[in-house]
């Protein structure tokens, strides 16, 4: 019986998280509950606020517009053939047509017109839907500055424009900014299953640094990362990278960034004593996550994290909270980043700030606030222009660096959560890590 009930706990954890995991099924029928809300309530809004009453994307089966993708039903994983749709939004009669020019509708939201008995050429067709409509302005997904939002490819765009009225040439316009909204923008049932979503990955963080997976001096980092990413398959999840670990321990020189992406060792055995850091996230609903957080490894005689490491972890909470408190509407990424790093550099701290979009993508489209290379702000083509809006996500991700007299060097205090920038401003989507997680947990109950 002893056995069972060790085994039945050891258990556990697994059967609680996976009850927050739907079956398939379930999936799917919740995906085309999300799209059909937003194409309903969200897009023509959208079309609206960004002038454009039509809007046209076409993909070709395996080299899909990364926009079009996110439109997509749960049981299409790819275009079929070429696939185009086309969105017509008419603001003074408040209707929205959402059609396709293919042999078969794009899911229940999306109805098919074309019927190539009638007409055989799905580009004359096309160009019939467009003509009927006399939009204003067509919309195509071509961006210079955005790549989630340069989907077309030369030869549709050459296709297109050859096949297009030439009254309507001047018409055609980029749908940058339209694509970007279309990505970044979340409804509040999304904002629900994020919440789930970043509450499984913290989960699964809370599981990889704990003593069921690491036993010091002898579990190294890479089969860390492996625990990982085999948790995430068997939990019926996807991860849009691989996960990493790295240790940071008093015996070392504090490494560039360019380490944390490239240069880090591999099956670096972990020892007590050591601060872990994770990079992990995982995909599911249409949504991903992003997050780093950090663990201390107990030698023998400690029931708690040195002093030194908890107080370097609050510097990090400090910068987290320069960044947040200068996220405001319409103010763009390089004014958040200069006015935040300008502060935290004024109260002592020594920063660097790299937060970027969260949502349908990983790296997703909207305003990037730095990069690790990109300090002094970034370029236009990573979106140096594009305001703040609401009810948008963000991977709160940066670091500052501190100096540990204890270890007689520098190390350097790696954070990212999920945050969310709505109408009354911001807040974490499922909270922030504050306190380092301890390996082994401490047992209260236990004495000398």
């Amino acid at each position: 019986m002893q056995k069972i009930f060790n085994l039945t706990f050891l258990l556990l954890p697994f059967i609680v998280l996976s009850q927050q995991i739907l079956p398939e099924a379930e999936r799917a029928r919740v995906v085309d509950e999300i799209l059909e809300e937003r194409f309903t309530d969200l897009l023509p809004k959208l079309m609206d606020d960004t002038g454009i009453d039509m809007w046209v994307l076409i993909s070709r089966e395996y080299n899909e517009d990364p926009v079009l993708k996110t439109m997509l039903p749960a049981t299409w994983l790819n275009a079929r053939r070429r696939t185009i749709l086309l969105f017509y939004r008419d603001q003074e009669n408040s209707t929205m047509d959402k059609l396709a020019v293919a042999r078969y509708n794009v899911g229940k939201n999306i109805i098919s017109a074309w019927d190539k008995d009638k007409e055989p050429n799905q580009w004359k067709r096309l160009m019939q839907l467009i003509s009927e409509r006399d939009p204003n302005t067509i919309g195509l997904n071509f961006s210079k500055d955005h790549n989630i939002a340069d989907g077309l490819d030369k030869t549709d765009f050459d296709e297109f424009m050859a096949n297009l009225p030439k009254k309507y040439h001047s018409r055609v316009k980029s749908a940058e900014q339209l694509a970007v909204r279309w990505i970044e923008t979340r409804t509040a049932r999304e904002m629900t299953i994020f919440n789930q979503l970043v509450d499984i990955t913290h989960d699964i963080i809370a599981e990889a640094f704990s003593e069921k997976v690491i036993t010091p001096g002898v579990t190294t980092t890479t089969e860390v990362e492996w625990w990982m990413r085999q948790k995430v398959t068997d939990l019926g999840l996807e991860t849009w990278f691989h996960p990493t670990v790295d240790v940071q321990r008093t015996s070392e020189e504090l490494v560039s960034h360019l380490y944390s992406f490239s240069g880090r060792p591999d099956d670096e055995v972990i020892q007590q004593g050591d601060l872990l850091h994770c990079d992990f996230g995982i995909s599911y609903l249409g949504l991903n996550t992003d997050c780093q957080e950090l663990a201390y490894v107990l030698k023998p005689e400690e029931t708690e994290a040195p002093k030194f490491l908890v107080n370097a972890l609050y510097d990090g909470n400090r910068v987290q909270d320069y960044l947040t408190q200068n996220m405001v509407v319409g103010r763009i990424g390089n004014d958040i980043l200069a006015k935040a790093l300008q502060e935290a550099k004024n109260a002592g701290l020594r920063p660097a700030i790299y937060t970027h979009p969260l949502g349908s993508y990983g790296h997703s489209a909207g305003t990037t606030i730095g990069m690790w290379d990109a300090q002094g702000g970034v370029m236009k083509d990573d979106g140096e222009n594009y305001p703040l809006n609401p009810n948008t996500v963000y991977a709160i991700e940066l670091n500052t660096t501190v100096n540990i007299p204890e270890w007689n060097r520098d190390i350097r205090i790696m954070l990212e959560e999920a945050g969310f920038f709505g109408e009354n401003g911001f807040r974490y989507v499922n909270g922030r890590q504050t306190e380092l997680m301890l390996i082994p947990r401490v047992k209260d109950h236990l004495g000398n």
